[in-house]
């Protein structure tokens, strides 16, 4: 394949063609050490040239071996700048557009498919529950192979939640509150078991903190999570650090993905770099394990067929792109994916929120005091420079960060169109908008703090102990 020159390149994507390259490459130098004919050497050559002017074509970029292109997401948003574009990757979200990322343009890019009406009524049908605002908002927007899952379900055959948290932080903040809720929803409407994974591992890695502190975090995260009124005779949560020992099946796993998955497919999928510490390299196919049934052989008996179904904000589907190319080849099923958009910082949709800057979101330890002076001091607004220009041309909610926030939390439909209508005609002022989200965002975190208290080592504890959930299988 490698070698015909009929093969369609123009279909394959630039790490595809990297890839080529380098297997051509080796070819080439493997027929010159074992002195095969010239005719036969020079047809190779001739395809690695072709294959080179290939990849330079698609890039932009002249070969170098060892150093892929990075699968970042490079979108245009009609400006040919480069600081004009969008980059998404699992630790980077950048945008200069301050309505935020274009998501219809990231499907297309990522090949995931738009959660739309049908498949949106379809749940509501199998479920018999309403559809969360997050499904009726397009805060969940994209998704692969839900359609798999609910053809499942509808046949009484199993499936289960896999989400995770990567605690960077002894505080989380509301944005990280998006993917709990709307998985405790999913558990709850579909009875399906959950696993949550803690990983303190990739934060001892990418980080600069101990090994001691990443624990320690992933324990504290594991309190606001549980917060959030998981069950916790069907929900277990784990930390890597505590559970790769302990768990020959999730080790398996990780090795057979370790195996299928090739350096410079990941060094192409992560911009992984030669100066990176191995580590970072093997963590992939640690996130891709709770992928699989086999994983939690406490909690499946063992089956190994068990589709997973996995909530996430959209930057981590590089992670599951990768799992799902691997799963067929080590005979386990696709895990499918829900995608959500990415939480906004306070200071605008295009500025990135930072658990080192206290004022980039509001955190789930901060008191109401702090609250109202965060969103009246950082949130950026949509409105007009005056009340004149206000009342004249109205408000813009798609940049204004406070009706995006009304938008994930404030559950009433009606409500927030009749926000969305007085604000866009300038009946609404910005700090009568504020005030909104104010009064929406004290007791919900609030409410939080309060569940919190009562989550105990001991409850913890429970939570984090491998152990049979109340499924059979």
């Amino acid at each position: 394949m490698a070698d015909s020159p009929n093969c369609d390149l123009k279909s394959l994507s630039p790490l595809q063609l990297f890839e080529r390259v380098t297997e051509q490459g080796e070819k080439v130098r493997a027929l010159k050490a074992g002195k095969a004919p010239k005719d036969e050497i020079d047809a190779a050559v001739r395809m690695l040239l072709s294959l080179k002017l290939s990849y330079k074509t698609a890039t932009g970029q002249d070969y170098q071996a060892g150093l892929p292109p990075k699968d970042l997401v490079l979108i245009n948003n009609g400006t040919t700048k480069e600081e004009d574009e969008d980059l998404v990757d699992p630790w980077n979200v950048q945008t200069s557009n301050a309505k935020g990322v274009d998501y219809d343009k990231l499907i297309v890019r990522f090949g995931s498919s738009k959660i739309d009406t049908d498949l949106i009524n379809r749940i509501e049908r199998a479920t018999g529950q309403k559809p969360h605002h997050f499904l009726r908002r397009g805060i969940f927007f994209s998704h692969r192979d839900m359609d798999q899952v609910l053809d499942a379900y509808e046949n009484k055959k199993p499936f289960y939640l896999y989400t995770g948290r990567g605690p960077s932080s002894q505080a989380m903040h509301v944005g990280h509150l998006i993917p709990f809720m709307f998985t405790k929803w999913l558990q709850e409407v579909f009875d399906v078991p959950l696993v949550i994974q803690l990983t303190d591992d990739e934060k001892y890695l990418w980080k600069d903190m101990t090994i001691e502190k990443a624990y320690e975090y992933a324990r504290e995260n594991a309190k606001d999570i549980i917060a959030c009124g998981f069950d916790v005779n069907k929900t277990f949560i784990f930390s890597d650090l505590d559970y790769l020992g302990t768990s020959a099946g999730f080790y398996k796993n990780i090795v057979k993905v370790q195996k299928h998955v090739t350096f410079n497919q990941v060094k192409g999928i992560f911009g992984f770099t030669d100066s990176d510490c191995i580590g970072k390299i093997s963590f992939p196919a640690i996130q891709a394990a709770p992928s699989f049934s086999s994983s939690f052989p406490q909690i499946f008996n063992g089956k190994e067929n068990i589709q997973c179904l996995i909530p996430c904000a959209i930057d981590q589907d590089p992670y599951f792109r990768m799992t799902r190319d691997v799963a067929p080849r080590i005979g386990q099923p696709k895990p499918a994916l829900l995608h959500s958009v990415f939480f906004p910082a306070l200071q605008g949709a295009q500025t990135k929120m930072s658990a080192s800057d206290p004022n980039s979101s509001i955190f789930l330890t901060d008191t109401p005091k702090q609250i109202k002076t965060k969103i009246n001091k950082h949130a950026f607004s949509g409105g007009r420079d005056t009340i004149e220009e206000h009342r004249k041309y109205g408000g813009n909610c798609e940049v204004d960060v406070s009706f995006m926030y009304l938008t994930f939390f404030l559950e009433d439909d009606d409500r927030l169109e009749q926000l969305k209508q007085a604000y866009t005609s300038g009946e609404l002022l910005t700090g009568e908008l504020k005030k909104v989200l104010i009064e929406t965002m004290q007791p919900l975190v609030a409410a939080h703090q309060e569940r919190r208290k009562q989550v105990t080592d001991e409850i913890v504890k429970q939570f984090m102990t491998p152990r049979k959930l109340a499924f059979e299988f």
